[in-house]
C-alpha cells in the first residue's frame, strides 16, 4: 500500500493527510513560498513557475518534466503543487510497483476526464528510472499528445536511466541538495507549525546542528529524525530536545563536527593519503562519512590528492578517482562509501610524486615575475595572409619528419632558454619518465 493511500484524497486526487501521518508528510509544503532550496526552478519565467500557474492561463502551456535530484529535495512536493495550483487531477504511480497496464488505465481515465470536464491530469511517476524501456515507451503517446502532464522523479542521471524519446519530450529540471540553512528553516517550521509540533518542544543549538548534519541535505530525513528525537525526549519527560535525544533517534553516537573539525579532519585526511598511511586515510574517511560530510566534497579532495601528490608516478590513479567521483554523484549514499573507500585506498597506496604540481608552479612564478619573452618566430602562427612575410613559421621543423620524431629547435622564449620546470622523481611510473625526459632534453639540445 502506498504511504498516502490510507490518508484519503480530495476531489482532485491529491492526498489529504491526517494528524497521524508522519511529520515529514504533514509538513509537506502547501505553497511555493514554503519550498526551500530550489529557488532556481521557481523564479519568475522559469518553466516550473509556468506549471504552477492556474489552469487555462495563457502562460501556463504545460510541458512534461523530469525532476532529477537527491532524495528529500522536494520532487514529490513540486508535483503536488503543480496539480493543486491548476486544480488539475493528480495521479501518482510508483515505478517500483506499477506496470504498463497501470499506465494505460491512468491515460484512458485522463482522456475521458478532459473530454467530459476539461480537467487536466498530472501523472506523477516516482523513481521513473526503475521503469523498464517498455514501460517508459508506454508513456510516450500520452506525453506527446498531452493527454497527461507527466512529472517524473528520479535520483539517477536521466541521461543513463530515461529513454531518449521521453527525455526529448520533457523538460529536465535539476534539483539541488538542500543547504544547512534550508534544513534549519524546515526544522524551525516543523517545531512551531500547527501541522507539526505546535511549539510544544524546542531544540538546543547542539541538537539543531546535529540534525542538520545527520540529515545529509535530505529534508525528509531531517524531519524524520526530528520526530524520532522528540519521541525520545518525551520518553524522558523533556520538552527540550538535546543532542542525546538526537543520538538516541539516530541510534548511534554522534561524531563531533563543528567548523574546526571539518577543516582539521579534511586536512588530516589529505595528509594521510599523501603520507601513504592507508589505515589513517580510511579512518578519516569514515569520520567524515559518519559526520554527514557531503560525499561529493570528499570525492573532490581525493581527486585533488591524486593529481597533486600521486601525479605522474601513477597517472592511472587520477582516472580512477574521477570515475569514482562521477559514480558517487550518480549513486549517492550509503553505497557511495564503497566507491570513496576504493579511491582513497588507491591514492594512499600509490607511489607519490608532486613533480607535475611543482612544474606548473615554477612556470607560473616565472610568468608572474615578468619572464617569458616573445614566442620564437619559427613557432608563430603562419596560417594567415602575410604571416610568412613577417617570418612566422620559417625554418620550423615538423617533429614527425625528424629522427625519433623529436625536432631539435628552440621552443622556449630567449630569456628562458635552458629553464627546467619538470623534474621527475624515481618513484613509480616516473622512474621511466626520468630516463625519457633526459633523453628528450639531450635530443632537443642537439644543434
Amino acid at each position: 500500500m502506498d504511504l498516502f493511500e490510507s490518508q484519503g484524497v480530495n476531489e482532485s486526487g491529491i492526498p489529504a493527510f491526517s494528524s497521524q501521518a508522519p511529520l515529514a508528510v504533514r509538513m509537506r509544503p502547501r505553497t511555493v513560498d514554503e519550498v526551500e532550496g530550489q529557488q532556481h526552478l521557481l523564479e519568475q519565467g522559469a518553466p516550473l513557475r509556468r506549471l504552477l500557474q492556474p489552469q487555462g492561463t495563457s502562460s501556463a502551456a504545460l510541458s512534461s518534466v523530469i525532476l532529477w535530484g537527491p532524495p528529500g529535495t522536494g520532487k514529490t512536493t513540486l508535483a503536488y503543487l503543480v496539480a493543486r495550483a491548476g486544480q488539475r487531477f493528480f495521479v501518482e504511480l510508483s515505478a517500483v510497483s506499477a506496470g504498463v497496464k497501470d499506465i494505460r488505465d491512468v491515460v484512458a481515465a485522463a482522456k475521458r476526464r478532459i473530454a467530459a470536464t476539461g480537467q487536466e491530469t498530472v501523472l506523477f511517476v516516482d523513481e521513473v528510472h526503475r521503469f523498464s524501456k517498455s514501460q517508459q515507451d508506454a508513456l510516450l503517446p500520452s506525453v506527446e499528445n498531452r493527454w497527461v502532464t507527466l512529472i517524473a522523479a528520479t535520483t539517477e542521471n536521466p541521461s543513463f536511466s530515461v529513454i531518449s524519446p521521453l527525455l526529448s519530450r520533457s523538460l529536465l529540471l535539476t534539483l539541488h541538495p538542500l543547504g544547512a540553512h534550508d534544513i534549519e528553516v524546515l526544522l524551525e517550521r516543523a517545531l512551531v507549525d500547527e501541522r507539526g509540533l505546535q511549539g510544544k518542544w524546542s531544540l538546543t543549538e547542539v541538537a539543531r546542528e546535529a540534525l542538520i548534519r545527520l540529515s545529509g541535505a535530505d529534508g525528509r530525513k531531517s524531519l524524520t529524525l526530528l520526530e524520532a528525537a522528540v519521541a525520545a525526549a518525551s520518553e524522558m519527560d523533556a520538552t527540550t530536545v538535546d543532542v542525546e535525544h538526537v543520538e538516541a533517534a539516530a541510534n548511534h553516537a554522534l561524531v563531533r563536527w563543528d567548523k574546526d573539525q571539518h577543516y582539521d579532519v579534511a586536512s588530516a585526511f589529505i595528509k594521510s593519503m599523501r603520507g601513504s598511511d592507508v589505515d589513517a586515510a580510511v579512518h578519516y574517511l569514515a569520520r567524515m562519512i559518519e559526520a554527514g560530510e557531503d560525499p561529493r566534497f570528499i570525492a573532490r579532495r581525493v581527486m585533488i590528492c591524486a593529481a597533486e601528490d600521486v601525479g605522474m608516478a601513477a597517472p592511472e590513479v587520477l582516472s580512477l578517482t574521477v570515475a569514482a567521483a562521477q559514480a558517487v554523484a550518480m549513486i549517492g549514499m550509503p553505497e557511495a562509501r564503497i566507491l570513496l573507500s576504493e579511491a582513497v585506498i588507491a591514492v594512499a597506496t600509490a607511489p607519490k610524486s608532486n613533480a607535475a604540481y611543482q612544474a606548473i608552479d615554477r612556470a607560473l612564478a616565472d610568468i608572474r615575475e615578468g619572464k617569458g619573452g616573445p614566442v620564437p618566430l619559427h613557432l608563430r602562427d603562419a596560417h594567415y595572409s602575410g604571416a610568412r612575410q613577417l617570418g612566422h613559421g620559417q625554418e620550423y621543423v615538423y617533429a614527425h619528419d625528424a629522427p625519433h620524431h623529436v625536432a631539435a629547435q628552440q621552443y622556449l622564449p630567449d630569456d628562458l632558454l635552458g629553464r627546467r620546470y619538470y623534474e621527475p622523481t624515481a618513484n613509480g611510473n616516473e622512474a621511466m619518465l626520468t630516463k625519457r625526459v633526459q633523453m628528450l632534453r639531450d635530443l632537443l639540445d642537439m644543434r
